[in-house]
């Protein structure tokens, strides 16, 4: 039997955000930066989180989570990035393709569904105020974070992230009309106020992540899309994670005293020393 002529892919090659080479070094500052404070941000975030009693509840647990895969799924991407810029071959192999793909989609699954999570929380916070305790035992957010982390190797594996994102988006945004209707019921001004409080921050890690992925995915295809596809892509696969613990720290009065308090804490221990 003859044999045909075939083909094996070996290794892609990286278009890259810009074609300037007097860009690439500007951009690789820019970036490592941001990579920097990403990973200080969320590990700081998970920390904080560690060491503050105060904070062991529902919603900060599934905030140190979050944190957690905002940093992993950052550290997938931003690193070989970051060495493509300085680079003058901007290639990656097969292996090494499917290898980053899997763990992105891992990763960004999970965190689709871990918003989703959060935003039952709120929802329970919210309108079940009086079940919270219960509904939310550290059973069921144990086993809902194993979930989202279940869901993650199952869209990954099987290559379903859209579907899935449509699904947990319908999900969230549910949750959400919920939240409101309930928050209008609420007659004081301020009972109002204090009740979209508990959730800005979601809403708007929420609306930060899922504009800039529908920005990418929900326009037409031309060159000039291509090129803001780029950005956009940058944006919730880089920004995002360094945006977030940022959203949760800047506009949650917990987490401030609670690193005040550390802060505090650690200045006194350092004069006790002296």
């Amino acid at each position: 039997m003859a044999v045909g002529n075939h083909s094996t892919v070996t290794e892609f090659i990286l278009a890259g955000l810009t074609e300037k080479p007097e860009l690439q070094l500007p951009l690789f500052l820019f970036f490592l930066g941001v990579y920097v404070v990403t990973v200080v941000g969320n590990l700081g975030m998970i920390t904080l989180i560690g060491l503050s009693s105060h904070l062991h509840t529902p919603m900060y647990y599934f905030l140190s989570s979050l944190s957690f895969i905002d940093f992993c799924y950052s550290t997938v991407i931003t690193p070989k990035m970051l060495v493509n810029l300085v680079t003058e071959k901007n290639t990656i192999s097969y292996p090494e393709c499917m290898t980053q793909l899997y763990f992105f989609l891992f990763f960004v699954i999970s965190e689709c569904h871990m918003l989703a999570v959060m935003a039952y929380d709120r929802y329970i916070a919210i309108c079940k105020p009086l079940l919270y305790n219960v509904t939310m035992s550290y059973q069921v957010c144990s086993w809902l974070v194993v979930e989202v982390y279940m869901m993650g190797v199952i869209g990954a594996t099987a290559h379903t992230v859209c579907m899935l994102k449509v699904i947990f988006s319908l999900a969230i945004l549910s949750s959400y009309v919920f939240i409101i209707v309930s928050i209008l019921r609420i007659c004081p001004t301020e009972g109002r106020f204090k009740a979209f409080s508990t959730c800005s921050s979601h809403i708007s890690a929420v609306t930060i992540f899922y504009g800039s992925a529908a920005f990418m995915y929900l326009q037409p295809l031309n060159v000039s899309s291509m090129d803001e596809g780029k950005v956009s892509s940058v944006f919730y696969t880089i920004i995002v994670p360094m945006l977030n613990p940022l959203i949760y720290s800047l506009r949650n009065k917990d987490v401030k005293d609670a690193l005040n308090k550390i802060i505090k804490k650690r200045l006194f221990c350092i004069s006790k020393d002296f």
